[in-house]
């Protein structure tokens, strides 16, 4: 019952609000001192139970840790990607993209939301980073939307949805580190996960088109004396915008897919192609690469610091036998295979509302990675993958933890409420679970460019 306690007393903490590595950590070091013999040995008390593990055998956890972050070769993308998304911010790049788009769809009504969501995709595939997403086009489309009567909640629900496509479309740290929990290469489940996010996004504009002509005064076209472009002109300027993120989005998927490049190798030449689109937007300079190395610096040790207890309480909760309870409890689960997807999936979820997923991954996923390992085989784990993938992407839109929607809120006019967004958002959610449902249903959705890419 001790492993069992260990999660209760782990999750317990994240609810409350403590920081995510220390509730980890901290309880690895708890029920370390409860279920070894360390509390005896070192003060006399004898323990109410048998010690479940002997103090000798944490002496690998340091090994462990050194092996899991410092000669992890695959954790090396993770600074590489966040740089490139970062510094494709400073660059300008979203702001064109923009207003680009907006001139080119203005023309439809919901035009200003599907120009959102198509620039959600390009730079979920050149950045992958979130928070840089979200806020970029809350601060720039937002409140064009709302100037043009956007109805609020689909403004909101749009920009803090297509924001967060870069958990999804690769380059994304989400996959580069569901890549090593799960034991799959990284390349795989980055080319595996390509159409799913497009697909994803193509569910949202298709949602947005239906809204439109059914409340058409809720999504209007732009009135003929806000485009102000047409014919060669704006083809010109289309092209001019779409060709830079079109090239990043080819150096970075295209070397892994065509195995050029490992997913470490792409994320550097991707950092170096952000540095080259900044230095050709005219938007390199040392204050912006600064604040890019700051912001690098500031997340990846935010992911390997979770990362280091997370491997703690791993250890710590095997030692304990909670995994074999774990097992025991999944493997028994009515419906056999789809009774373990439906349930994984149904508790991914719910777990989104409340913590992140990092944790998630760090927590979650490598208990379920043995039995997913024996249902399906190493064949299906690409698609196991990216099925938690999809569905972790919810966790940046579920309330009240939702990381997207405190990233819109901040940035948001006085005029929109936290009602508005949480509104907004329901339906892309739901978008979102039938996206997992079809990946659910029709796995060649991901595992067809894998098998193109190994033959």
């Amino acid at each position: 019952m001790l492993g069992l306690w260990m999660f209760a007393a782990a999750v317990g903490l994240l609810l409350v609000g403590y920081p995510v590595a220390f509730s980890l950590g901290g309880t690895a070091v708890l029920f370390t001192l409860l279920g070894s013999d360390m509390l005896p040995t070192l003060t006399g008390i004898d323990l109410p139970w048998e010690p479940a593990f002997r103090m000798a055998r944490l002496n690998i956890l340091p090994q462990r840790i050194f092996g899991t972050i410092m000669d992890n070769y695959i954790l090396v993308a993770v600074p590489f990607f966040v740089f490139m998304g970062v510094m494709l911010e400073k660059s300008g790049l979203a702001e064109e993209l923009l207003e680009t788009m907006g001139i080119l769809f203005g023309r439809l009504r919901g035009g200003l939301a599907i120009s959102v969501v198509v620039v959600g995709a390009l730079l979920a595939a050149s950045t992958g980073v979130v928070g840089a997403s979200v806020v970029t086009m809350g601060v720039l489309a937002l409140p064009v939307m709302l100037k043009y009567n956007y109805e609020k909640g689909l403004a909101t629900g749009v920009v803090a949805s297509s924001g967060t496509l870069g958990q999804i479309i690769p380059p994304s740290i989400v996959l580069v580190i569901l890549g090593d929990q799960i034991g799959v290469s990284v390349g795989a489940l980055c080319v595996g996960a390509f159409i799913p996010g497009f697909i994803l996004a193509g569910l949202f504009i298709i949602w947005v088109a239906l809204f439109s002509f059914l409340r058409p005064a809720s999504a209007p076209a732009l009135p003929p004396e806000a485009r102000t472009m047409a014919g060669l002109q704006l083809l010109l300027r289309v092209l001019k915008n779409l060709l830079p993120p079109l090239f990043l989005i080819f150096l970075v998927l295209g070397s892994i897919f065509f195995g050029v490049a490992t997913p470490t190798e792409a994320g550097a030449m991707g950092a170096v192609g952000a540095m080259l689109l900044a230095i050709l937007n005219r938007r390199m300079n040392l204050e912006n690469l600064k604040s890019t190395m700051d912001q690098t610096v500031k997340l990846t040790s935010m992911v390997f610091i979770i990362l280091t207890g997370a491997t703690a309480f791993s250890m710590v909760f095997t030692a304990l036998h909670g995994d074999r309870v774990v097992q025991g409890f999944l493997l028994n689960l009515p419906g056999g295979q789809t009774g373990f997807i439906f349930f994984t999936m149904l508790v991914i979820f719910l777990l989104g509302f409340f913590i992140d997923f990092i944790e998630i991954t760090f927590i979650v996923v490598p208990l379920l990675t043995p039995i997913a390992l024996s249902y399906f085989g190493q064949d299906m784990m690409v698609w196991f993958g990216v099925l938690i993938g999809m569905n972790l992407q919810a966790s940046f839109l579920t309330p009240p933890f939702g990381f997207a929607l405190f990233y819109l809120k901040g940035v948001s006019p006085p005029s929109i409420k936290t009602t508005d967004i949480y509104r907004g958002i329901i339906p892309f959610i739901i978008i979102q679970l039938i996206a997992v449902l079809i990946i659910a249903l029709f796995p060649k959705i991901v595992t067809y460019l894998p098998s193109l890419a190994r033959n």
